[in-house]
Formats: structure tokens, C-alpha cells, sequence
């Protein structure tokens, strides 16, 4: 079958690779009809998150078709129409039924410690073999597929694989409540997904930043209040905007592949973040490819966080950093009372309630979706995602 593979830094390919199969019980082959390129993905390709082998599958995203099932898989049938949640979980660990899906303590390989397992990621995450491929192995497919309804489309099903339910998840860990100022930080798909996530879940006002326009301007559409980071001090004009107090809730859409801001008021603090934060993380991994260029900043949305958000003001992070950073501003969020939470999504939690939301006419997810790509284009949609081009927000690959 084809498949998107990684062989190294900056060193992505379409080439054939065997065909999965059914290893365990609860096993089930899933034929992908519809993937997708997510941020996270981009963190591989520029070695901002180390730890991949070799030849791996990329990719996370997915909705399909099964064509296969293990013997311990009794509610799904070949021909089912299914999403494929990012996380892996096994549905019967004391964190699954609490409902803690992105800490099972049995997917991932690397023990109950070892954290969230999920496709197409590093070793560290299980090293399962990813979504951008013809066909896929689903492991606790019993627990992990979720049936798509007849009214509800492959486009708007795609984007309830993992973005629109981290974004959900990311206004959860930041406690949004009615009422709320909730800043968001990052236009990309989780962004933008954070903006509506905030205004379902009560938000009076969203404030959402940004240095792209085009980002911006969805934002806009959403009726979020924007701010360009390249064109002004994002903490300065928060303040401003709230009366000299600050948010109560941000959301981090971004992670450490924050984009530099241009020449202007937040460029030398950023160069300094930038310095810190790299020579933290040669201490950590001295051998490692950094993935940025000299003077970006890959802390600087979680500083601007700490920064915007008022006293006693909640933040919450999806937004990816990777275990190499080690730098975060706990003075100040101590000062002011801060409540910090983070984490990967428990996809499977939220996923069921979302998917009502689409099929009951309340949100159409697609809206979105602004590029459909066949897969094999996806090393020019690649380049054109990574160079943040305009139209290049979320780019579903039609396998």
C-alpha cells in the first residue's frame, strides 16, 4: 500500500509499504478514505520533536472504512464508516474509565508510565505506524473506532479525529465558563477550534492571536476579537482590552513551534526566550536537531500566556511541547495564582458528544476544512502547510 513515511529530518516520502494486519484480538484493518496533515506532524519534519524511526507511517487524523476485525472486536462490522481517534486507549485501565483516555496503562508499549500512545509518533508514544496511509491496524478497535451516522459527512467527520477534540479539551483544562474573557493563542486548526470550543462552552469575549492575516480573518468570522502579533504588543493590547486586568482563561493553541514575531516590540524578549530556552535544551539532548532557526521562540506563547491572563486566571495547554523543553516562567505564575494545566486529548472522551453536535445541525466542523488533497500530493501540501501559505490551514489528503 502507499503510505506518507519519515526517514529523518526535513526527509518525508510517499513510497509502498506492507499492508497491515490483524495482531491481537481486538485488532481491526481500517481502509483510510480520508486523512489529514496536522501541526504536530510538522514538529516531526523539522526535528522539534525528536524520537522517530525510521521508515514510520505519519499521521494521526483519520476516518475510514473497516475492512477487518479480531475476534475480540464484537460491535463493529466490516463495511462500518468509522472515525479513528488520535489517542490510543484500551477502555478497561482505571484512567480509561475515568475517562483519562490519553494516559492508558496499557497501549503504550513502553509501560504505565510511559504516557500517551497515539499514531504515527515517536518511540516514546508507543511508535505505532500512522493514519496517511491506504490502510491502517486500529489496536482496541472495540474501544477506539467510533461509528459515523448516515447524515454525517466524511469532511465534517475528519475534523473530530483529533483537532476539534483537543481544542474542546484545551477550553476544558482552562475551565471556560459563561462569562468568561478567554484568550486564544495560535489561528491554526486548533485555534480556530478553540475560538468556537470557548464560545459553545459560555465564553463572552475571545480574544484570538495571530501573526497571519488570513488566520486572523477566520478568527474574525467566529466573531473573535483579534490581535496581530506582528503589528502589536499581543500582552499590552490584552491589558488594554480588558480594562487593565487581563483575561481569566487562555488557551495555548500553539507549542513550541511558535512563530517569531516580526521587527517590533516583542522581538528582543523573544531572541532572549530563544537563547534560554536553546542552551536548556542542549543540556537536555545536547545531539539533537533543534528544528529552528536562531532568534525564533518556542516558549513564547506559554510566556505570553502567564503575561495576559489575570490574577488567578486559569491556562490551558495543547499546544505540542516536547519533552527538550524545560523552560516555563513558574515565578510569575505563582505571583498571580495561576492555575496551569496541560495535556493530550482524551480523544475518546470527547469525541461522542462532539459528533452529536454535527449531527444535529449544530456546528458544521468542514467549514474549516480549507484544502482537499489527493495523497499523492501530500509532499508539495506538506511544504505548502509547513510555509503557513495562505488557504493552507487545514488540508484534509482524499486517499
Amino acid at each position: 500500500m502507499k503510505a506518507v513515511t519519515w526517514h529523518g529530518v526535513g526527509d518525508i516520502r510517499l513510497e509502498e509499504v506492507a499492508d497491515p494486519e490483524i495482531k491481537d484480538p481486538t485488532d481491526a484493518v481500517v481502509r483510510i478514505t480520508t486523512s489529514a496533515i496536522c501541526g504536530t506532524d510538522l514538529h516531526f519534519a523539522r526535528g522539534t520533536m525528536p524520537g522517530l524511526r525510521p521508515g514510520i507511517v505519519l499521521g494521526h487524523e483519520a476516518v475510514g472504512e473497516v475492512v477487518e476485525v479480531g475476534p475480540g472486536v464484537r460491535n463493529l462490522t466490516p463495511g462500518d464508516r468509522v472515525i479513528v481517534p488520535s489517542t490510543i486507549a484500551c477502555g478497561y485501565c482505571s484512567y480509561c474509565r475515568a475517562g483519562y483516555f490519553a494516559q492508558c496503562d496499557n497501549a503504550n508499549p513502553g509501560g504505565k508510565r510511559a504516557g500517551t500512545a497515539f499514531f504515527g509518533g515517536p518511540e516514546a508514544a508507543g511508535g505505532f505506524d500512522g493514519l496517511q496511509a491506504e490502510y491502517a491496524r486500529v489496536p482496541f478497535a472495540h474501544v477506539g473506532l467510533v461509528g459515523i451516522p448516515q447524515e454525517v459527512s466524511e469532511e465534517q467527520a475528519i475534523m473530530l479525529s483529533d483537532i476539534w477534540p483537543t481544542a474542546w479539551f484545551g477550553a476544558r483544562l482552562a475551565e471556560v465558563s459563561p462569562g468568561d474573557t478567554v484568550a486564544v493563542f495560535g489561528c491554526g486548526p486548533v485555534g480556530q477550534f478553540a475560538v468556537l470550543s470557548a464560545h459553545l462552552q459560555g465564553a463572552a469575549r475571545v480574544i484570538a492571536v495571530d501573526g497571519l492575516e488570513d488566520r486572523l480573518a477566520m478568527a474574525k468570522a467566529q466573531h473573535a476579537e483579534v490581535v496581530n502579533f506582528n503589528a502589536e504588543d499581543p500582552v499590552a493590547a490584552i491589558i488594554e482590552m480588558t480594562g487593565g486586568v487581563g483575561v481569566d482563561r487562555v488557551i495555548d493553541a500553539v507549542g513550541v513551534d511558535a512563530e517569531r514575531p516580526a521587527e517590533g516590540p516583542a522581538t528582543e524578549q523573544a531572541d532572549q526566550q530563544a537563547d534560554q530556552f536553546d542552551q536548556e535544551r542542549r543540556q537536555v539532548a545536547p545531539d539533537s536537531d533543534p528544528g529552528w532557526a536562531p532568534g525564533d521562540a518556542p516558549t513564547q506563547a506559554a510566556r505570553w500566556a502567564v503575561q495576559a491572563v489575570a490574577k488567578a486566571g486559569t491556562i490551558g495547554v495543547v499546544g505540542v511541547y516536547p519533552q527538550t523543553v524545560t523552560s516555563f516562567p513558574f515565578g510569575e505564575a505563582m505571583m498571580k495564582n495561576l492555575t496551569v494545566k496541560a495535556g493530550n486529548c482524551h480523544h475518546r472522551r470527547y469525541i461522542p458528544e462532539l459528533l452529536r453536535l454535527v449531527d444535529n445541525g449544530t456546528v458544521d466542523p468542514a467549514q474549516l476544512l480549507t484544502r482537499h488533497e489527493p495523497l499523492t500530493d501530500v509532499l508539495d501540501a506538506y511544504r505548502q502547510f509547513q510555509d503557513r501559505d495562505p488557504g493552507w490551514l487545514k488540508v484534509a489528503l482524499n486517499v
